[in-house]
């Protein structure tokens, strides 16, 4: 394997390195409960777990 003659300078990391960056969040507001939420997330609303505004799961009753 070929290994480099001499060391990159930290500019040249730099300049390859400047398109990583943190996106912001894309925020949704759900039809049905109306809470805003991360897009194309499932996201819970009173022990309900819904998607696209419908009803995916719910909290399963406690056992005694």
């Amino acid at each position: 394997m070929p290994n480099p003659k001499r060391r990159h300078s930290q500019q040249r990391s730099a300049k390859r390195r400047t398109h990583y960056k943190a996106e912001t969040v894309t925020l949704s507001k759900d039809t049905t409960t109306g809470e805003l939420h991360v897009r194309h997330r499932a996201h819970v609303s009173e022990g309900k777990l819904y998607y696209k505004g419908k009803v995916v799961a719910e909290k399963a009753p406690a056992k005694a």
